[in-house]
């Protein structure tokens, strides 16, 4: 992990001088995101963590932020369980590295699913599809949508939400009752990237006594944190995050 950071820092500062401001990358633009390592309560204060974008991200500009490209943080703070009180984790995903440029941003937390769930979501929705090639399989998303591969449509239940991407989904963001995830804000109201997340995504999945109790989208800004009721807190590698860019806390939603 040192060498990790290592090599992370190294490319920060090797790429500063290309960084420019947050707001290339338009406010309330999703990332879809894997995590190259594991997070849990073994981690240290300032350790970096990264993952990957696993999908084409279109911009509004007409740009796209390329899958492959990277998302970097830090963990901020760790605190184990202790009597009585839940094990706790608070981390931030404050860069995006793409195109050899670093660019600052500011993001909170709209889904995170486990490793089992993310690789749920590409196997075929039914046994018989197993027949068929991959490009023309149903698959089921994290949070429920159905994608029909093949020239159909992404459905959350008897509404299309979107169209199949090579790489994933492009479907229109939006709220789920109960939760305080919303739906499209301000002027981004395009398809978004979502890979293997539905349309409605929020919370966790395959984390069942995990919480997510601050997402980053109010003060303190940007924060994520997790907690467990278990001794135990650990976000393994190859867990799926969806991320959304944000600005300050006069515009969090």
């Amino acid at each position: 992990m040192k060498a990790l950071t290592a090599v992370v820092v190294t490319a920060l500062l090797t790429f500063s001088a290309c960084a420019f401001a947050q707001d290339v990358i338009p406010y309330g633009t999703i990332l879809p995101v894997q995590l190259n390592s594991s997070l849990s309560l073994k981690a240290k204060p300032g350790q970096i963590i990264t993952g990957r974008i696993m999908q084409d991200v279109p911009l509004s500009n007409g740009t796209k932020i390329r899958e492959g490209s990277s998302v970097i943080g830090h963990v901020i703070m760790i605190a184990p369980g202790a009597e009585g009180a839940m094990a706790r984790i608070s981390f931030t995903f404050d860069h995006l590295a793409v195109s050899k440029q670093i660019i600052p941003i500011t993001t909170n937390l709209r889904a995170i699913a486990s490793f089992v769930e993310v690789e749920s979501a590409q196997i075929p929705e039914s046994g018989p599809d197993r027949g068929t090639p991959q490009d023309a399989w149903s698959t089921v998303q994290v949070g429920g949508d159905v994608v029909y591969r093949g020239g159909g449509p992404v459905m959350e239940g008897s509404r299309v939400v979107g169209t199949p991407a090579y790489d994933g989904v492009l479907s229109r963001v939006s709220s789920r009752s109960g939760t305080k995830c919303h739906g499209a804000i301000d002027a981004n109201q395009q398809p978004q990237a979502l890979w293997i997340f539905s349309s409605n995504a929020c919370g966790t999945y395959g984390f069942s006594h995990i919480a997510v109790v601050h997402a980053g989208r109010s003060n303190p800004v940007g924060e994520i944190v997790l907690t467990s009721d278990r001794a135990s807190l650990n976000i393994g590698s190859g867990s799926g995050m969806l991320l959304r860019v944000i600005a300050g806390s006069e515009k969090t939603r």
